[in-house]
């Protein structure tokens, strides 16, 4: 499996860990990672460090997942190589979710 998922000790935080190519060949896993949680008062947290590739569907997937979030600032992509970060950068996600 691609996408896992971690919940912090207090059920606060999610933590989605995506590796290989974020494509939309992980839509259904990615969409269950999350909604697997209730929509509520939590952070979720995009973990690429083991991601290599990410496309324009994987950028959609992220926009899903702003919505279902509420407040839809508690997004957070971490650990994306130079090359996704770039990616996320030139389509201003910087200004949709925090990114580091």
């Amino acid at each position: 499996m691609s996408i896992t998922t971690t919940a912090s000790s207090d059920g606060s935080e999610i933590t989605i860990h995506v590796s290989g190519r974020f494509d939309f060949s992980k839509h259904r896993e990615f969409v269950d990672a999350y909604k697997e949680y209730p929509k509520g008062e939590m952070t979720y947290v995009v973990d690429l460090a083991g991601a290599d590739y990410m496309d324009s569907s994987a950028m959609g997937m992220l926009l899903q997942l702003r919505e279902y979030a509420k407040p839809k600032q508690n997004i957070k992509i971490v650990n994306g190589n130079e090359g996704i970060r770039e990616i996320l950068r030139i389509a201003n996600f910087d200004k949709l979710f925090s990114i580091s």
